[in-house]
């Protein structure tokens, strides 16, 4: 399970990062042995809000779509850490 981690842009801790891992231990406890990650969420909503409209869709006023596609952009920004962290040194096959 995958929870977004909204640091501020000055890569600190506020309110709304200290709710999420408030969140995120309840939810840990609630499904364990599943794990639960913390993931950067910083410009997520903006980088949706663009996406959206690059896509012609029209999102404004529509929280919950730009939060749909955020919410996608997080979890796709995990794995994709995760995938570079399992990959071989020196690039495509070890090269």
């Amino acid at each position: 399970m995958v929870v977004g981690f909204p640091r501020t842009l000055a890569d600190r801790t506020g309110p709304a990062a200290r709710d999420a891992i408030h969140v995120a231990d309840a939810l840990a406890r609630r499904i364990d042995p599943v794990p639960v990650r913390l993931a950067d969420e910083r410009l997520t909503t903006v980088s949706a809000q663009r996406s959206l409209r690059a896509a012609g869709v029209r999102a404004k006023g529509q929280r919950g779509i730009i939060d749909q596609a955020a919410a996608v952009a997080i979890l796709q920004s995990w794995l994709d850490q995760q995938r570079a962290a399992l990959a071989p040194p020196g690039g495509v096959n070890g090269v």
